[in-house]
């Protein structure tokens, strides 16, 4: 009896037995197919992903754009501060009271300071561009004021000792001696009546009004009301006279001896079309009286860098010379004046002072040459440092034997 019991139990726990050991198969089975099959997804969307990366990678890559990387490595911007000289500009003014061709200066410029800030930009340690991007004045210019004669009477006489003059400055100092950095006795106004009782050079020794003292020559004048020929009439040299020196290697920091009447011959062009040469020729007369500098140079410097008045920077900023431009941005570096006369009288200050003279020299208004870039007098000379285009000399040279030969 109880061994059949116990034959009972044994076949019921092995078909039990059997029952789980054939569900468990059935889960292995299920499992191991369930993520067998992920793996083969999971396989196939990573290697979508790595393609597909790939792939875009591909696409952010730019040749072009890494070789101008490779190019422009060891390129740098470097930014400086520097404070430096603001030029004055001369004004120039009618005077009716002085003779026709005397040019009379009221006022001496004096210079300004300011800062620039410039912009240089290298590639491998070599300077590629350079650009002023601001300015701020910390001293301001005292303007230069020049008045010209327009009266019927000489400035030819010479003056001599017993001679009565005419003041022409508005305040014109009397000095204890011929210096002009000695003691002021007195100041005269324009139109004192003035005696002669001696000249050194520049200085004349006067009386007026029982003041006795030194004044400056050019401060004074001379009328001869019986002289009615002007200066320009009676001194005008010949053709041959003046083209004797004209040669590529000639001195600039010399006048041309040109008289007012030449200059306004030689500048009036059918090129000029403007009519800015025309209408401001008298002005290179004028710097050739100041600065001891050949004015049919500055002329044909003025020509050759504006094209006879018409480019941009000649017409909008009065600029003939493109003064204060740079090669990398020239339009907005260039300075703006308030008329042409400006720039020319600039420009031949800016020569006379730093290139066409050796430092040291005696120049305009007391002032000596710096020669900052003094490498001699002639065109080649100034081309070295003046102009990057070293074809510079030889064009401003065929203008001014164009100038030359219309005598």
């Amino acid at each position: 009896m109880r061994v059949k019991i116990q034959m009972k139990i044994t076949l019921k726990k092995i078909i039990t037995f059997l029952a789980f050991i054939i569900s468990l198969l059935y889960v292995v089975i299920f499992y191991n197919f369930y993520f067998a099959r992920n793996d083969v997804y999971a396989t196939e969307e990573t290697t979508a992903n790595i393609s597909e990366t790939v792939i875009s990678q591909a696409k952010e890559v730019d040749i072009e754009n890494i070789i101008e990387q490779n190019v422009e490595q060891g390129k740098k911007e470097e930014y400086s501060v520097e404070e430096t000289i603001l030029e004055y500009l001369t004004i120039y003014r009618n005077n009716p009271s002085l003779p026709k061709g005397t040019i009379q200066v009221v006022q001496e410029g004096r210079e300004g300071k300011q800062e620039i800030t410039t912009k240089k930009t290298y590639k491998n340690e070599e300077l590629i561009s350079e650009e002023q991007i601001s300015s701020k004045i910390t001293k301001g210019s005292v303007n230069k004021i020049v008045e010209i004669g327009t009266s019927n009477y000489t400035s030819s006489y010479k003056v001599k000792v017993g001679d009565k003059i005419y003041v022409t400055s508005d305040r014109l100092p009397v000095r204890f001696e011929s210096n002009e950095n000695s003691q002021k006795v007195a100041t005269l106004t324009k139109q004192n009546e003035l005696k002669v009782l001696e000249i050194q050079e520049e200085w004349y020794k006067i009386s007026c009004e029982g003041v006795i003292g030194y004044v400056k020559a050019e401060g004074t004048t001379y009328i001869n009301n019986n002289a009615k020929q002007e200066i320009n009439d009676t001194t005008a040299k010949s053709k041959t006279q003046l083209t004797a020196n004209l040669d590529f290697g000639m001195a600039l920091n010399k006048p041309s001896g040109l008289t007012l009447e030449q200059f306004k011959k030689i500048l009036s062009d059918s090129k000029d079309v403007n009519k800015v040469f025309e209408n401001n020729a008298e002005y290179f007369y004028y710097i050739e009286q100041q600065y001891n500098i050949n004015g049919v140079f500055v002329a044909a410097v003025g020509i050759h860098e504006s094209a006879w008045g018409t480019s941009k920077i000649s017409r909008d900023k009065n600029n003939l010379f493109g003064y204060g431009a740079y090669d990398s941005n020239p339009y907005n570096g260039a300075y703006s004046f308030s008329n042409y006369s400006e720039s020319i009288d600039l420009i031949a200050r800016v020569f006379v002072k730093y290139y066409i003279n050796p430092k040291g020299t005696s120049i305009y208004g007391g002032e000596q040459a710096v020669g900052t870039y003094y490498y001699g007098s002639n065109l080649s000379a100034i081309n070295t440092k003046y102009a990057t285009d070293k074809n510079w000399a030889n064009g401003v040279y065929q203008h001014m034997k164009y100038l030359y030969n219309k005598l």
